[in-house]
Order: C-alpha cells, then sequence, then structure tokens
C-alpha cells in the first residue's frame, strides 16, 4: 500500500475549494503571496510585474489545450530550463503526468459550470520519499500582459505555468529554480531513482563495446517509461551559449526517444533489416535544433524508406525537436541523467525489484558510540562513527540511491547548496548484526566519489554475503537528513544497525553476558588432501565458538581453496577455544579435512597466520590454513 498523501503547509485542496464556492470568492494564496517575496530574494524581474488570474490574460482559459504535448513548453525569465526539460519528459508519460496533475479534468475550467471556478488548482510531487500535494492560487507574473515565466506556445493552456508556480512554492521562491538539476525534478514527478552519467568522463564516444552497452541500457529504460535527459557542460561565462552545430552548452535537453532506426527502403529493408541507434532531443526553448548528421531535412533521412520515417513521425521545423546518431550524442553531449522507474510490482512479467527504503540523518553527539556524522573514509578516526545500514543479497545486481534533503528553499538565506555526499559499501562477516567499529579484513568493495549533487546512485554486482553501507558526508561534524533506497532481486532484509553491542538483559546475570569479541578471518588454505578420484576436493569452512558457527560457501574443485570468510563472536566464556574445521562436500555425507583450535585471548598474535591442520589432537592432517584472528575485551573494540 502507498503511503498516504501529505498536504504541503497543512493545505487541503478539497476543503479550501469547497469554501471558496461557497463564499463565492476566488482563492487567494497565504502561503505563496502575489508579491515580489514569491518571485526573487536577489534578483528582481526587468519590468513591471503584474499577477494575473488566466481568464485576464486571454479568453477561455484551459489546463490543456488539444491535450498534452512535450511541445507545449517554452522557457522564461528564469534560468531553469532543467525544469522546462522535465515538465517536457513528463508529458510524454500519462501514467506520471496524470499523478502530477491529480483529477485534471475536474480541475479543467468548465464554460457550462462557472461557478465551479475557485482560482485554485492543486499538484502533486514525491518529495523526499513521500507524495506531496501543493495548493496554489492561480494568479501568475506577468509583463505587458505576457507570461514571465515557462509558457505554453498555445496562449490559452496554462498546465505548464501553474505546475511551475507549485514547484517554484515548494522551492520558497521562483528565483530559486534558478539553475537546478533534471533529473531531480523528474524524480520528484515520478519516485523514479536518478543515476548521472558523465559522458566525457567515460569516454564512450571512443568505445564502441561501451557505447553499445550504454544505448541498450537506455533503450531499456526508455522502454519500461523511464525518463532521459542530458547537456553539455559550460565553462564560467557559456551559459547557454550556442555552438555551431547548432546545441546550447549548460543547458538541459529532454531525450523524447530512443531508436533503432531501420535502413534501406521497401521489401529489401526488411531482408537487410540494417539498423542505425539514434537519439531525439527537445530544446526546451522550442527551438535553436542540431545542425549535423540526422537533423531535420539533412541527407542521411534518404536512407531511411517512408514507412519508417511515418512511424518516426520525422518534422521539417524548427520546433526544438531533433534527432541525432548516438556516436555523435555521446560526442557532443557531456552528461546525461538517467532516471529509471523501479518495478517492484509482486505481478508482473518485466524484471520486480524488492525496494528497501532507509531514513537517517548525520547527527552530532559528543560521545563517539552516539555521534553519526564521520565524514568520508579519509577520516580513519571518526568514519564508523556514521550511520551503518546493513543488507544481505543474494549474488546479483544491487542499486543503491543515496538522496539528500533538497536544499533549494534555503537559496533565499544565502543558503541552499547541496552537501558533498557519497557512500561505501563494506564487505563484513557471514553473522554481523552490531556496528562495525574497527576495520580489520571487512573490504571495501564499492567506494563512489563524493559530489554535491542531490543524488548519489551506483549499480553494483555483490556475491552472496553480508555487506554495511555507509552514507556519508564528506566532512565529519556535517549535519544533514538522508534517504537511502536499496533494490535487489530478493529481499535483503536490509536495515540500519542501531546497536554497538549485545544488550544487558534481565536475565544476563543467570545466563551470563559476552566478555570478549573475536573476530575470524579465514583467508584459505592450502596443499589440502586429494578427496576424488579426479584428484581434487570440494571444501568449505566453518568457525565453531561457543555453539554458534559460520560457514563458508563450498570451493569446487580445488585444492587450495581462497575462502575469504569471517564470523565476529561475543564470547561468555573466553578461555573456551575456537575451532576452524574444513570439510569435503560430499553427496552422501561430507567428509571431515582437518582443523586448527584457536585459544583467542586478547595477547594472541593478530597478523595474518599459517597453521597446520590437525585430524586431532595428535596426528596432523595435509594441508595449512591461513587465517587472522583478533580478540578485545572491549565490545566496541571490533
Amino acid at each position: 500500500t502507498s503511503p498516504p498523501l501529505v498536504p504541503y503547509k497543512n493545505q487541503h485542496y478539497a476543503d479550501l475549494k469547497q469554501n471558496c464556492i461557497r463564499d463565492k470568492i476566488l482563492f487567494e494564496d497565504p502561503e505563496f503571496p502575489a508579491t515580489n517575496s514569491s518571485l526573487y530574494y536577489s534578483k528582481p524581474i526587468p519590468g513591471r510585474v503584474e499577477w494575473k488570474r488566466p481568464g485576464e490574460i486571454c479568453e477561455s482559459p484551459h489546463l490543456f489545450v488539444a491535450g498534452i504535448s512535450s511541445h507545449d513548453l517554452n522557457q522564461g525569465e528564469v534560468g531553469n530550463c532543467w525544469f522546462v526539460a522535465a515538465c517536457s519528459c513528463l508529458a510524454l508519460k500519462p501514467h506520471l503526468w496524470q499523478k502530477v496533475i491529480p483529477d485534471w479534468k475536474e480541475q479543467e475550467w468548465d464554460p457550462n459550470h462557472p461557478g465551479n471556478y475557485a482560482g485554485i488548482f492543486h499538484f502533486q510531487f514525491w518529495i523526499f520519499g513521500q507524495w506531496t500535494d501543493v495548493v496554489i492560487d492561480d494568479r501568475l507574473p506577468t509583463v505587458n500582459g505576457q507570461l514571465v515565466y515557462c509558457h505554453s506556445k498555445q496562449r490559452q493552456e496554462f498546465w505548464s505555468a501553474l505546475l511551475e508556480k507549485a514547484y517554484a512554492k515548494l522551492s520558497g521562491c521562483y528565483q530559486s529554480l534558478e539553475g537546478g538539476n533534471t533529473g531531480d525534478a523528474v524524480v520528484d514527478f515520478s519516485g523514479a531513482v536518478s543515476e548521472a552519467i558523465n559522458l566525457e568522463e567515460e569516454a564512450f564516444y571512443n568505445n564502441q563495446q561501451k557505447q553499445d552497452k550504454l544505448f541498450d541500457d537506455l533503450l531499456k529504460v526508455f522502454d519500461r517509461g523511464g525518463i532521459i535527459s542530458c547537456s553539455i557542460k559550460a565553462h564560467p561565462g557559456e551559459r547557454e551559449l550556442r555552438m555551431q552545430n547548432g546545441l546550447v552548452k549548460g543547458h538541459a535537453y529532454s531525450v523524447t526517444a530512443v531508436k533503432r532506426v531501420r535502413l534501406g527502403h521497401g521489401l529489401l529493408a526488411y531482408f537487410k533489416n540494417e539498423t542505425i541507434p539514434l537519439i531525439r532531443m527537445r530544446n526546451p526553448w522550442g527551438k535553436i535544433e542540431w545542425k549535423g548528421a540526422w537533423s531535420d531535412g539533412s541527407e542521411e533521412w534518404s536512407k531511411v524508406g517512408d514507412a519508417e520515417r511515418g512511424n518516426l513521425g520525422i518534422t521539417v521545423e524548427d520546433d526544438g525537436e531533433f534527432w541525432m546518431s548516438f556516436t555523435d550524442w555521446c560526442k557532443f553531449y557531456t552528461d546525461a541523467d538517467v532516471c529509471r522507474l523501479m518495478n517492484t510490482s509482486k505481478i508482473s512479467i518485466h524484471k520486480t525489484w524488492n525496494e528497501v527504503v532507509n531514513f537517517g540523518s548525520w547527527t552530532k553527539n559528543s560521545d563517539p558510540l552516539l555521534n553519526r556524522c564521520g565524514g568520508c573514509a579519509n577520516h580513519k578516526q571518526t568514519f564508523l562513527q556514521n550511520p551503518q545500514v546493513l543488507e544481505t543479497p543474494d549474488a546479483d545486481e544491487v542499486l543503491i540511491s543515496l538522496q539528500q534533503r533538497d536544499m533549494k528553499i534555503h537559496r533565499k538565506y544565502g543558503q541552499g547548496e547541496n552537501l558533498s555526499i557519497g557512500f561505501s559499501v563494506y564487505r563484513v562477516e557471514l553473522n554481523r548484526k552490531y556496528r562495525l567499529h574497527d576495520l580489520l579484513t571487512q573490504s571495501c568493495v564499492e567506494n563512489c566519489t563524493y559530489i554535491n549533487a542531490r543524488t548519489v546512485f551506483r549499480r553494483k554486482v555483490l556475491t552472496q554475503g553480508r555487506y554495511i553501507i555507509i552514507p556519508t558526508t564528506f566532512q565529519p561534524q556535517v549535519l544533514g537528513d538522508y534517504m537511502l533506497r536499496v533494490f535487489t532481486d530478493v529481499d535483503s532484509g536490509c536495515r540500519e544497525l542501531t546497536a554497538d553491542k549485545p544488550q544487558i538483559k534481565c536475565w544476563s546475570s543467570i545466563i551470563g553476558y559476552p566478555q570478549a569479541v573475536t573476530h575470524v578471518y579465514v583467508h584459505g588454505a592450502e596443499g589440502l588432501q586429494n578427496q576424488d578420484r579426479t584428484g581434487g576436493a570440494d571444501p568449505y569452512v566453518v568457525i565453531y565458538c561457543e555453539g554458534k558457527s559460520v560457514k563458508s560457501t563450498i570451493k569446487a574443485d580445488t585444492l587450495n581453496p581462497e575462502f575469504a570468510t569471517s564470523g565476529v563472536f561475543y564470547r561468555k566464556k573466553p578461555r573456551k577455544p575456537i575451532t576452524v574445521q574444513v570439510w569435503n562436500s560430499n553427496t552422501v555425507k561430507d567428509e571431515f579435512m582437518g582443523q586448527v583450535v584457536l585459544p583467542g585471548l586478547p595477547t594472541d598474535n593478530s597478523s595474518l597466520q599459517k597453521l597446520q591442520m590437525m585430524k586431532n589432537n595428535q596426528e596432523k592432517a595435509e594441508g595449512v590454513i591461513s587465517l587472522r584472528i583478533v580478540t578485545s575485551t572491549q565490545l566496541t573494540g571490533i
């Protein structure tokens, strides 16, 4: 079941509208008044601004004229091409825009019932994991009778201007929308998972294999309802600079199609089945297009049959929409935002994901065990004081998205910059239940670059095991809220670790309480005894301590297995030794190959050691085990 809708500023659309209709007045929003404070905080608009309702701007206004289209939108005075590009993408997806613009038929102007018009609208956005209902009045800023901000090509169409006003309200004022990220807006429209791809750094243009894989990925994302946008990095002073090829720097484009286009004419085209990967973009200005290969009217289109061109809906006009070859796209664009709509439905023919959402905060506390703002791994003393989220995925791809709260609303107070955030993923002991306090043999399997983006995303194939995700700010002592979303094939039991050590319970005095904690890491074994006719073995290792055990996976057909298996044990009887045994997996009955017995005292050698295996106390077995054991009487020492 989806969580309930939250009314922004506790404003309930239905009640407010009903009151206005009853009192025969038009709604005036006290939370976002028709004043300069709703427009800007430092940069006044050129010209005299008048706030007008749509009925004062044109005759017979509508939310939609001839439906909704990505061609409806044109960017206004504020530098929010990123938001307009996201709206263009939204317009292509009925299942999304009908959620963002709820009960749109009821919200539409009805000339037959003018008494139902109350000058009030509402829109829904997915804000920090929660669908939020935002109410606005329909007074829009104009100069000389023209809308200042986002507007439709049709003078009578107002969905984009009203949607932008609701989003500006969430951000504090219109000026706060200056400069942003298309992927962030798409996430706010859909709850999608956003991945930023640096096309320049990854150099897809020079690597055909990588380029083909990227195209297949984007095709899949697009066909499954995902949303893609792109831009070209601009140096200071180059913002919205037009290049010779018609593309604009520092400017967000929405991707409106990803296709393999069939080349050739007539039946021959079907038999040859030769295709070229193409991608279609839209400039939010509604004009200024790419001039290179596959642009409107370029000679390349002569290679494509009439039927195929008809399917693609090729238009030769300066409407801001154009095609490019995928290779050129990789060459000229530097950044792309790929927003995946994650299918978490239990009944679906497509791949479905299991999602766990963890909300947390980076908070400060003078007690190191309670502090949760330790900074990145460079800060060794405090790094493990960050939040720690445990997951145990099956061997497969895991998607991790770390999102911080949107900061735009603080821009008017001279703040509003994103924190630099990132996360690390550590493979930990197979039985870990408490927070990590020291890094011994736990290996870091993913470390993302820290960036002051709203979201950091990683895809990673993790082998079966137990992992801890550590979301952090770059610097220690920086406070903030985050939302960690983890997607796995099956439920991974993802949860935050809050306890530092086993709890003392009322019966601890009777059954005892741990006196020491021991970490055992078995690297591998060498020179094991042949166990089968082919001269191999299928060994696995088990670590035993006080009735508890940790077992590795079976390593097939080897006499020199690498186990890389570890366990952490809270020991009530620290004088009782720990046993590490190697067994050979058999269909009928597993066979004991040898063991080592470890005292596990705090004074023991804690570096990697190779130990001779024994059959029992006297008889040696073939093979040595390499392992590391660390014991501490401080339960928060490991």
